[in-house]
């Protein structure tokens, strides 16, 4: 008999991992509790995304050439000039990326179930089989019907509520909010938003994060994240962001409003036996940008890559020896990049003095080309020391200017 894999949760993550799997011949279930899901989400994708996930064009609502940074006090810095003509940051529809790389896994061999997982039964022996109790959808009842399931390995890919790290004990992690509202608008005032961003910091818009206007398709998302949850204090924050882009706003329609929990570092224990988390499961939101999508995606590929290496195809089923591997290799690739993230949050992100410092650096040309190019190929690429240390000064400088650096 061959590898049996279960894959809880048809997100990026978990769709990407279902892919791999189903590629290389595995016997792969893919549960989707929800098949027209509609997260919440910025729906920013980085450029090696399109190419090393391989999207197709229509994927991509807009090509966002230009940002806007705005800051506490309304001063507007323009980013862009330093991306080459075929550069850009991908704005999608979440239930449009979701549905395709689902299909995608389904179409390779992923056997899709439209069912809630409920629970996991871990079994005494490294030898028996999983139990997954779902509920099964696919005759369209909401309640549906009680089924179980045997697997010899299970993915947690079902996000920052995951049942599946709760039933390894995972460990919990702090989240924040991610409340958005998307908004359609004229025609004039979208097209001021035909490849433009903006993101906003200040007290009024997050205590602790940015807030956004993205371009979508025929709307636009409109914004804000925190780590305070509380609904006044969101409704208030929400209210600030609409406040400072009114002008912008006029003559919108809200078309759907939108809130969902995002994980702000990685669980504590994220591998037991033999079920492993990926994605929002495992936490795996980047701090400063609240990146998700991309990291999602390739933590669930580069696991699968090595359950498909250490099961040989699927023909042995892999140790939680194994599966540490993954997680070594996530951590040698990725885990400075985190470092350095949760560093800028806390410097920059602590009081509307540190905010006004980080929108007077991302002025400066050499920080720009760098921002964009360790976003949109995830390798941050060295400056030569000159130009470190002087991006090293004038962040120092912005900081002081601003009495940022005051305790």
């Amino acid at each position: 008999m061959g590898l049996k894999v279960a894959v809880v949760g048809s997100g990026p993550a978990g769709s990407s991992a279902a892919e791999i799997l189903a590629k290389a011949g595995i016997e792969t279930y893919l549960f989707e509790r929800k098949l027209d899901n509609a997260k919440p989400c910025g729906g920013a994708i980085p450029l090696c995304m399109v190419d090393e996930f391989d999207l197709p064009p229509e994927i991509i609502d807009r090509r966002v050439r230009k940002m806007k940074m705005i800051s506490p006090s309304n001063i507007e810095v323009d980013i862009g000039s330093t991306l080459k003509d075929e550069e850009y940051i991908g704005m999608c529809r979440r239930e449009v990326l979701d549905g395709f790389l689902r299909d995608r896994a389904a179409k390779l061999g992923a056997k899709l179930i439209n069912g809630t997982v409920y629970q996991l039964d871990i079994p005494d022996s490294d030898k028996d089989p999983y139990t997954l109790h779902y509920a099964d959808h696919s005759k369209g009842e909401a309640k549906g019907e009680m089924r179980t399931l045997k697997v010899d390995l299970v993915i947690g890919a079902d996000g920052a509520n995951s049942r599946i790290a709760k039933a390894i004990d995972a460990g919990d992690y702090n989240y924040a909010i991610a409340f958005q509202e998307r908004i359609r608008l004229p025609e004039d005032k979208m097209a001021y938003y035909e490849d433009l961003a903006e993101m906003y910091v200040g007290n009024d818009v997050s205590p602790d994060f940015y807030a956004w206007v993205f371009p979508k398709y025929d709307h636009v998302a409109v914004g804000t994240g925190t780590m305070k949850i509380n609904k006044a204090i969101i409704k208030n924050l929400q209210a600030g962001i609409r406040a400072r882009a009114a002008k912008r706003l006029e003559g919108g329609e809200i078309i759907k409003v939108e809130a969902h929990p995002i994980p702000e570092h990685p669980r504590p224990r994220p591998l037991r036996g033999r079920v492993v988390l990926v994605g929002d499961a495992m936490g795996t939101v980047t701090k400063s940008s609240g990146e998700g999508i991309y990291f999602a995606a390739k933590s669930a590929r580069m696991c699968a890559e090595v359950i498909v290496e250490t099961s040989h195809n699927g023909q042995k089923v892999p140790t939680e020896d194994d599966l540490k591997i993954y997680l070594k290799r996530w951590n040698k690739k990725y885990g400075a990049t985190y470092k350095v993230l949760d560093i800028l949050q806390r410097v920059f992100y602590r009081s509307d003095a540190s905010r006004e410092a980080f929108v007077e650096m991302c002025a400066d040309i050499d920080v720009q080309k760098m921002t964009f190019d360790s976003y949109l190929y995830k390798t941050v690429v060295p400056a030569n020391p000159f130009t470190q240390l002087k991006i090293t000064a004038k962040t120092i400088g912005s900081l002081l200017r601003g009495n940022a650096l005051a305790p």
